[in-house]
């Protein structure tokens, strides 16, 4: 194990930082500015593995898929593929936006990329109910042909808004390349991974067979920094420290707290489903597995919750 290796998981304020500036070189600037923090890691002596959402960047992708089709009869491209495409793309601007802040600061390594896949189980209780939506939103009238061209899919309504193809949110449970990761990360590379939570694979008779679900980013980055036995994993999201009763008057920020305390929040209710609760949930399943120490704070305050103790930290 290196006692200087961090785990962290970058969200998606990270890549979009608002309605207005989503396009490919509006992220770059966003990741420009999140890798100087990342490197504020490095600084303090850390090799880091990190790992990156990708939602908003597979629904363009999506989008221009259906586009693509309506209006020139183009193939759709898989989910599965979507995936792949933005892991490559994304973790192409984080490692050439890296590279550039380590060879400013004159620090240790260099980053590279892994297409990387992650198994799932086909017994999962999510492929039984998917209720992870992706993609654009359909007409009513437009279902009935979406039904037909792709008997596979569940549309379900959402929220007044329109239909929505929803897929399964299956739990990881193995990254297929560890191994490569381990090598490069033997080599002194920082290492860009299971991004988006990594390309869902199955385990079938004739091999891997990609399948379309969406894994946890935060779950899958948590299972990653067990097996490479990280003491320190960092969930990077919009907010600077985790609260209690957030936005309202009762709002009490965390400071540090044990793995116990933050379960009880949890099974309290106190944490949004689709926002702060799979990152305490992977934290604790960090904790779990020997981790260490996590830190759940924004990218700007990381260099600050390393040398002074700011953001959340959970400790065992």
């Amino acid at each position: 194990m290196n006692k200087k290796l961090a785990v962290i998981a970058i969200g998606g304020n990270s890549l979009i930082q608002d309605a207005d500036h989503k396009s490919v070189e509006d992220q770059y600037v966003a990741i420009c500015q999140t890798a100087e923090h990342i490197a504020d890691l490095i600084e303090a002596g850390y090799q880091v593995v990190i790992s990156h959402g990708n939602g908003p960047q597979v629904g363009f992708i999506m989008l221009r898929s259906e586009i693509a089709r309506e209006h020139a009869g183009l193939h759709m491209v898989p989910l599965v593929s979507c995936v792949a495409d933005t892991q490559g793309a994304i973790g192409f601007q984080i490692q050439q936006a890296l590279n550039n802040v380590i060879a400013k600061r004159s620090l240790k390594g260099s980053a590279v990329t892994v297409v990387t896949q992650v198994k799932v189980d086909k017994n999962d209780e999510g492929f039984k109910a998917p209720n992870k939506p992706v993609g654009e939103f359909y007409t009513a009238e437009q279902v009935e042909e979406l039904k037909a061209q792709h008997p596979g899919w569940v549309l379900k309504e959402d929220s007044g808004r329109g239909f929505r193809r929803v897929v399964p949110s299956p739990k990881p449970i193995e990254v297929v390349e560890q191994d490569a990761v381990e090598s490069l990360l033997g080599q002194g590379f920082h290492v860009v991974t299971v991004g988006g939570g990594g390309i869902p694979v199955l385990d079938t008779e004739d091999g891997l067979q990609g399948v379309d679900a969406v894994i946890d980013k935060d779950l899958a980055s948590s299972l990653l920094a067990s097996e490479l036995k990280a003491p320190l994993f960092v969930i990077s999201t919009a907010v600077p420290q985790v609260a209690l009763n957030y936005g309202t008057p009762e709002q009490k920020n965390l400071e540090t707290v044990t793995a116990a305390e933050m379960q009880q929040y949890l099974d309290e209710g106190h944490f949004a489903p689709g926002s702060m609760a799979p990152k305490v949930q992977a934290a604790l399943d960090f904790l779990r597995n020997g981790g260490k120490e996590v830190i759940i704070t924004n990218p700007e305050t990381i260099g600050d919750a390393l040398a002074n103790g700011k953001g959340t930290h959970i400790v065992p």
